[in-house]
């Protein structure tokens, strides 16, 4: 029996190898399978933050301890202990993987809220976003590499992401607790005991004047007309830190004027980058804290950190403060209601800083035009300050005024606001600053910024003395008070002006029937005059009276616009300052017909054409042509021309 099995042996192993061929074919581990475009971005960069799942690199590290996603997300507590406690997982990969299975608790934890209002946090979704920071903090200084040496892998960028809103997260309940006792006169520089975690704050470097109202996420917020977001990626949680606004409207009618309203202010929203800070020198020692520093940074002024020695950017966001100071400030509705006389309005001129004053930035001065207000300046003012060159070199002043005001008035009282702010931040006028600054202004805006930069010489009084025949007693009533009107010298230290669609010589759309029915709704209330309301009211005398009203009606800035207005026509002959620079940007509504005969809908181009321009630049669109890509362009161009000329700086 035993010999013919082993006769037989040799026969059969070439059936049995066929069969355990046969067999291994039919279980075989390994398939390929293939992977579409998609599925390879989502595979390397999809994660619990952008997708709601765990990433690839997690799952991986799960599986390693033979748990599964859903598996552990049944029990995360007991899945993170034995994520934590695995020999079998290199350290990046533990402190990543743990990274964002806090953050996968976190998110579970933390109710949604509306755009820009602040989420109410519970202390365990506080301390599961602490957590999160904390090991993503770990993964990026104390795993073994530095950033530098990771800087192209995803998972280094996955995981700055989970810290920086973390960060975010944590900030917005830090700054709740801060400012409550701030409110209650308590020292914010005590440190503040949340369930375990004692945290104190740093906010000294955003040069705060007072307690902000309101912190703002920019990633919580998008913006409805501002065609960019200019953002630098780094480290850090990207805020708008939000401060009550100077209140400008009045009542119109009021004869009351408060004394101490100020003549500018910085813009009431800042720009930070919040970062957490955990203490200790060692791994071990950093996810065993319960103590964290929290610093807010201006990014302005900060570009780099230094951070247990190695030097990492900064994250900022430099268009989402500005995007909220807009969206807040009502100008839209106000300065109609300041426009028409009705309700509240504004009464004199107010300088903002979209950033704070810095003396060694040359600022560029914007004026809006009629019934507008720094709302119009949206994109450009948008496309300067995210310019990272433009930041450097520029600061962006802006101005807010009546729009309806005579515009004699206009030039008078928005030249005294922009002096008496320069003299405010630079008594000695030393500072480079205050020299070779840039103006630029848009329809009603322009002709008062050529106006500032004009030598009205004797022709406007002599027009005036002879025009309303001053003379006398009459002569003697207003003589003091219209000098400074009809007065008046170049601004110095102006080097370079840009005018956007500006009626220099007026325009027939003011005078026509149209522009006739819309200067007669435009109200002018003596309090928007000011101290300068008898003079106007002697000067119309009784060739100004209205039979059906029976008083005086006050030539208002829409009857100064028309072409046929004495005041435009002559003053539209002034000189401007020698050394200047001037450029004209003017809009026509159809590509086709000649030029000279063209115009915007409302400024014809013989009136916005400036002779002695370094350059004009012609793009088909309407009034509002300060909006359009093309003009953006064009403005940034004279920009980057100045900087080379003055400062010797050249950007590509």
């Amino acid at each position: 029996m035993a010999t013919s099995l082993q006769a037989r042996t040799p026969r059969l192993l070439p059936l049995l190898a066929l069969l355990a061929l046969l067999l291994c074919g039919g279980c075989a581990m390994v398939k390929m399978k293939p992977v579409s475009n998609t599925d390879y971005v989502m595979l390397k960069r999809g994660d619990i933050l952008n997708s709601g799942r765990l990433s690839a690199l997690s799952q991986e590290a799960l599986s390693v301890i033979g748990q599964t996603p859903a598996e552990c997300g049944k029990n995360l507590p007991a899945c993170r202990q034995v994520v934590a406690g695995t020999d079998g997982l290199q350290t990046e990969q533990r402190l990543s993987t743990l990274a964002e299975l806090w953050m996968q608790e976190a998110l579970a934890l933390t109710p949604k809220a509306k755009a820009g209002e602040p989420v109410e946090l519970s202390a365990v979704a506080l301390d599961a976003w602490l957590e999160t920071a904390r090991y993503s903090y770990a993964y990026l200084f104390f795993s073994g590499r530095t950033p530098a040496q990771r800087a192209l892998e995803d998972r280094l960028t996955q995981v700055r992401d989970y810290y920086n809103y973390a960060a975010e997260q944590a900030s917005s309940v830090v700054f709740q607790r801060t400012r409550e006792r701030a409110l209650q006169g308590e020292d914010i520089g005590q440190p503040v005991q949340v369930d375990r975690w004692t945290l104190t704050t740093r906010f000294d470097q955003l040069k705060l004047d007072g307690i902000p109202r309101q912190l703002v996420a920019a990633s919580s917020v998008s913006f409805a007309g501002l065609r960019s977001s200019y953002r630098r990626d780094g480290f850090g949680a990207e805020l708008v830190v939000v401060m009550d606004g100077s209140d400008l409207a009045q009542a119109v009618e009021s004869e009351e004027r408060a004394a101490d309203r100020p003549f500018y202010s910085a813009m009431p929203a800042i720009n930070a980058t919040t970062l957490l800070h955990f203490s200790g020198d060692t791994l071990e020692q950093v996810l065993a804290t319960r103590e964290v520093r929290l610093e807010a940074y201006a990014p302005d002024d900060t570009g780099e950190l230094v951070l247990h020695g190695q030097e990492v950017p900064l994250a900022a966001n430099f268009t989402a403060a500005y995007g909220v100071w807009l969206a807040q400030s009502g100008f839209a509705s106000e300065s109609l209601r300041t426009l028409f006389g009705r309700g509240e309005g504004i009464r004199e001129p107010h300088i903002y800083l979209m950033q704070p004053y810095d003396p060694q930035r040359r600022i560029i001065f914007m004026l809006h035009g009629l019934a507008s207000s720094p709302e119009a300046w949206v994109n450009l003012a948008n496309e300067i300050m995210g310019d990272p060159e433009m930041r450097r070199h520029y600061q962006v002043w802006s101005v807010y005024y009546p729009t309806n005001a005579p515009i004699a008035l206009n030039r008078h009282t928005v030249s005294s606001a922009f002096n008496r702010t320069l003299r405010h931040f630079d008594p000695t006028g030393k500072a480079p600053a205050s020299h070779d600054m840039v103006f630029i202004g848009h329809s009603m805006g322009g002709v008062i910024a050529r106006l500032m930069l004009s030598d009205s010489g004797e022709v406007l009084w002599n027009d005036a003395l002879e025009r309303f025949k001053l003379k006398g007693e009459r002569l003697a009533r207003v003589e003091g008070r219209l000098k400074p009107l009809m007065h008046f010298s170049p601004q110095p230290e102006v080097g370079r002006a840009i005018f956007l669609a500006s009626p220099h010589k007026g325009t027939d759309a003011a005078g026509n029937r149209l522009g006739r029915m819309i200067g007669r709704l435009v109200r002018l209330p003596l309090t928007i005059l000011g101290a300068f309301g008898e003079v106007f009211m002697v000067l119309q005398g009784a060739d100004g009276v209205d039979a059906k009203a029976k008083e005086p009606r006050i030539s208002n800035s829409i009857d100064n616009l028309s072409a046929s207005d004495p005041f435009i026509q002559v003053s539209s002959t002034l000189p401007m300052a020698r050394g200047v620079k001037y450029h004209s940007i003017i809009a026509r509504k159809k590509a086709d017909g000649a030029l000279a005969d063209s115009d915007d809908g409302l400024v014809p181009y013989w009136s916005a054409h400036l002779e002695g321009a370094l350059s004009e630049k012609v793009i088909v669109s309407g009034h509002s042509v300060q909006e359009t890509p093309e003009a953006v362009i064009e403005v940034r161009r004279i920009l980057r021309e100045d900087l080379h000329e003055v400062e010797g700086v050249d950007l590509h």
